[in-house]
């Protein structure tokens, strides 16, 4: 439990229900309720150990705070997650009912993992966020977007070239994944970045292609393998002309694979959107012409 005042409600409650709800009790020391509510509130911290966490707020104190929240009588136990209030009750309810609000807060222990490699990753700790998923996944083989995290961080944010060990666990958490969650469209783009670095590992090499493009530019197999050449090494621009050259020649080639593969691209290339704008409207040019 921590008695938190108005300079510190942002740092203590806000930022720390991103990770595990809050409970802020309003009280005063006048009120009656509140001193019976208090304890079993701070009986319950301890009891569920670290799953939420317990602040409260004196509101005499405090009446900006009281304001803000609208709390017409105390005691008043708002809830926060993720940043936000989501639930909230007045006066002193019994234990069973304080237990019963409480659970209904709670995510389960999977998600709390995936939330702390979430703050891992912000603060550049990738090994420990990959550490952090691992359990998040073993805790709960099914948790679909802790397999996507840990598959993008593998991918994407770890320093230096993708090796093979860290290419076939991606692949793994990839294949886990459900078929609900494979409409993700962050599924689909890095199935895409995945297929692009075992395609580059494995196929022809970039001068090849260049090579067999030059001697028959409509080869648009080789425009393809030269665009996941490209997703390999994040060299988004190049990939994207390869793609669009395909689109515009012939569309349904490979399945639609070269528009497929684009709108993978984009999702991949979202840090440069001004190169995902052009491209978009000359997909969409492409496809209405």
């Amino acid at each position: 439990m921590l008695e938190i005042r108005q300079t510190s409600f942002e740092r203590e409650v806000i930022e720390i229900s991103r990770e595990i709800p809050v409970l802020v009790d309003f009280w005063a020391p006048w009120c009656g309720p509140c001193r019976a509510l208090g304890p079993m509130l701070e009986r319950l911290e301890r009891d569920y150990a670290g799953r939420f966490r317990l602040v409260k707020v004196d509101s005499d104190q405090n009446p900006e705070l009281a304001a803000q929240f609208r709390v017409r009588s105390i005691p008043y136990v708002m809830a926060f997650f993720d940043g936000e209030p989501i639930d909230a009750f007045v006066g002193a309810l019994p234990e069973s009912q304080l237990r019963e609000f409480i659970d209904r807060l709670l995510p389960n222990p999977s998600e709390i993992e995936r939330r702390k490699a979430r703050r891992l990753v912000q603060r550049g700790q990738l090994a420990e966020a990959v550490a952090a998923l691992r359990a998040a996944i073993a805790l709960d083989p099914s948790a679909a977007q802790a397999q996507l995290d840990l598959a993008e961080i593998l991918l994407e944010r770890l320093p230096g070239a993708v090796g093979d060990g860290p290419m076939a666990e991606a692949e793994r958490a990839l294949a886990a994944v459900g078929p609900a969650a494979r409409e993700d469209t962050r599924w689909r783009a890095l199935s895409t970045r995945l297929a692009s670095l075992k395609g580059a590992a494995s196929g022809p090499a970039d001068g090849a292609l260049r090579a067999r493009i030059e001697a028959d530019p409509a080869d648009l197999q080789a425009r393809l393998d030269l665009a996941q050449w490209h997703i390999a090494r994040r060299e988004f621009g190049p990939a994207l002309d390869q793609l669009i050259e395909v689109v515009e020649r012939d569309r349904t080639f490979g399945e639609d694979a070269a528009r497929h593969t684009m709108l993978s691209v984009f999702e991949l290339a979202a840090q440069q959107p001004q190169l995902v704008s052009t491209y978009r409207r000359r997909l969409a040019a492409a496809l209405h012409r």
